[in-house]
């Protein structure tokens, strides 16, 4: 999924303001174009408004009704072809709790090896 001028875009949902400009950087320091979500729930709607999704990259800790596991399934199912990279710094996650070819990162995560991710799920 690319954006109309050829940059492919990358959601980033974290409620916490440094980790999300942090997160935001890191995609827009390989190429891409980054939109942001403090909850689960804003990021649906994201979803739902645009096509041109690469990349959902989720804190697991969210404000509201469903945290970042319950929004990376929602995508495996609606949208199964988007990426999903999952980050936590309190929660960590089994290979059987990630959706399909979803990857995990604890934080504070390799920036080096997030780029690699996001550069991987994008090509």
């Amino acid at each position: 999924m690319t954006h109309p001028h050829g940059r492919h875009v990358v959601l980033v949902v974290e409620d916490e303001p440094l980790l999300l400009m942090m997160a935001v950087d890191v995609v827009e320091a390989v190429g891409l174009e980054a939109l942001e979500a403090t909850n689960a729930e804003d990021a649906v709607l994201i979803l739902e408004g645009r096509s041109d999704i690469a990349v959902v990259l989720t804190d697991i800790e969210l404000p509201g009704t469903m945290n970042g596991l319950a929004l990376a399934a929602s995508v495996r199912q609606r949208w199964p072809l988007i990426g999903i990279i999952i980050v936590s710094g309190r929660v960590a996650i089994s290979r059987e709790d990630l959706p399909e070819r979803g990857v995990f990162f604890s934080k504070p995560y390799d920036v080096d090896e997030l780029a690699h991710t996001l550069r991987r799920l994008t090509a």
